[in-house]
């Protein structure tokens, strides 16, 4: 039986989003092994997963005009290429020094591959199928997120934390053999365009300042690079509506459906990013659960949504995708509003329906509104538009855990987190919960907009 270049694209898709997502999430199950190997302070030792973060925000905008201009599937290969090379590079890293070398090689690689696979599905996939096939991609992070913490710790414990980057080795191999092999086709859409360099480095800045900031919002000078980073980001705006071959083209802002889809993606991931923070508190610090029985029960909500995407992709090639967006956004809410009364005399049962309802809620949503992004752009603006969901992705999981660093801040000081101060616990929590209920409603308001306005989804493709 003959199988399609198509779905070799979507195999690589699946493969680089479940790797690139299981190397950020599962590595801190590694931070403890890897900070005494190396002897890191604790401030040295938080920076091993932010430091991926914001070396990935940093080159998630560039990556898409670079993708577009010298070919989607070359980025992609090169983008695996030095992927693997920091897997391999950490894996034999020396010191702490090395160690963090290779994670920002990491973080660079990563950036160009999700936006380069993204925009190769688009690019390759019929447009009919465009909806099931991103909901593969989304299925792909989703399977990460809730067996990367199961999978890295029984890595750590049998084999040592080494072994996280030694066992992606095989499945990027596989990934950049397709590539060479199956896939022949090529997709330039800025082939003509130069890069906007200036325009690179503005946004570089000005997002790193920005996440750097938030994510400091306790202190002055957090707020002084925070306010920094907005106005550089502002600057870059501007910049950007005046070049003639822009980093990232703001004139696609003018498309409603374009516009609401991105505000309802980050408002998604500010909302959602930060529950199962919250949940794992709660059943340790609260409920005095062992982290064992926490990390079972955890899976049930990423689970429901790597069941639920590649189906509910499939259905938004049918139906109005910003309609399912609404829809789950809807449902998610629900759920925010029963954690908000999250506490130790909840009944566990209600704490696993708010899970349920969390993960069919997202389940509904992530795909059908990835669709409705990607459908939203002219063909040859695919790198531009993957580059952008990915940067709301990376901003609205930032700015979630920034807020979770604020908020228990204000809350409980510089108390540590434990059962003695469990009723500020249960009071942090519902604050953060309370907040992030308003944002899964602002996520639904933006759908709705989407919905009502009269622009065109794109049904073509990239020759």
């Amino acid at each position: 039986m003959k199988i399609e270049y198509e779905t070799y694209v979507v195999l690589i898709s699946f493969l680089t989003s479940f790797f690139g997502v299981f190397l950020s999430n599962g590595i801190i199950i590694g931070v403890p092994a890897i900070a005494n190997d190396f002897t890191m302070n604790n401030v040295i030792q938080n920076w091993i997963p932010t430091i991926f973060f914001l070396v990935m925000a940093v080159f998630t905008v560039p990556a898409g005009q670079i993708s577009g201009k010298f070919g989607v599937k070359k980025s992609l290969l090169i983008g695996v290429c030095v992927f693997l090379l920091g897997s391999i590079g950490a894996a034999l890293s020396f010191s702490t020094e090395s160690f963090m070398l290779f994670r920002i090689v990491q973080g660079a690689s990563v950036a160009f591959v999700n936006v380069a696979a993204m925009a190769m599905v688009v690019s390759a996939v019929k447009p009919q199928n465009r909806g099931k096939a991103l909901g593969f991609t989304v299925t792909g992070v989703y399977l990460a997120t809730s067996l990367s913490p199961v999978i890295c710790g029984f890595l750590v414990y049998n084999f040592g934390w080494r072994s996280i980057f030694y066992v992606v080795i095989p499945f990027l191999v596989l990934c950049i053999l397709v590539m060479i092999l199956k896939i022949p086709q090529e997709w330039k859409t800025y082939e003509n365009d130069a890069i906007d360099k200036f325009g690179s480095l503005l946004y570089a800045v000005g997002i790193l300042l920005f996440i750097y900031g938030f994510t400091n919002l306790i202190n002055s000078t957090g707020i002084i690079l925070t306010i920094a980073g907005i106005i550089l980001l502002a600057v870059f705006a501007v910049w950007e509506l005046r070049q003639t071959s822009p980093v990232f083209n703001m004139n696609l802002f003018k498309n409603t459906k374009f516009t609401s889809s991105n505000i309802a993606a980050l408002c998604s991931y500010l909302a959602i990013m930060v529950v199962t923070t919250i949940l794992n508190y709660h059943f340790q610090y609260v409920r005095g659960w062992n982290a064992q029985m926490a990390g079972l029960i955890l899976i049930v909500t990423p689970i429901i949504m790597a069941i639920l995407a590649p189906n509910t992709g499939k259905l938004s090639d049918r139906i109005h995708p910003q309609k399912l967006a609404a829809v789950g956004m809807t449902i998610a809410s629900v759920a925010m509003f029963i954690l908000v009364f999250l506490n130790n005399d909840m009944p566990v049962y209600m704490v696993v329906i708010a899970m349920i309802l969390q993960g069919i809620g997202m389940g509904l949503f992530s795909s059908p509104n990835m669709n409705a992004i990607m459908s939203s752009v002219p063909p040859k603006d695919a790198p531009t538009a993957s580059a952008s969901q990915a940067t709301m992705r990376t901003i609205g999981q930032t700015m979630s855990l920034g807020l979770l660093t604020l908020v228990f801040a204000l809350v409980m000081g510089n108390l540590p987190l434990s059962t003695q101060y469990a009723d500020l616990i249960v009071r942090s929590s519902q604050m953060i919960c309370t907040i992030s209920m308003c944002a899964c409603i602002l996520s639904i308001f933006a759908s709705l907009i989407g919905i009502k306005s009269k622009d065109e989804f794109n049904t073509s493709r990239p020759n």
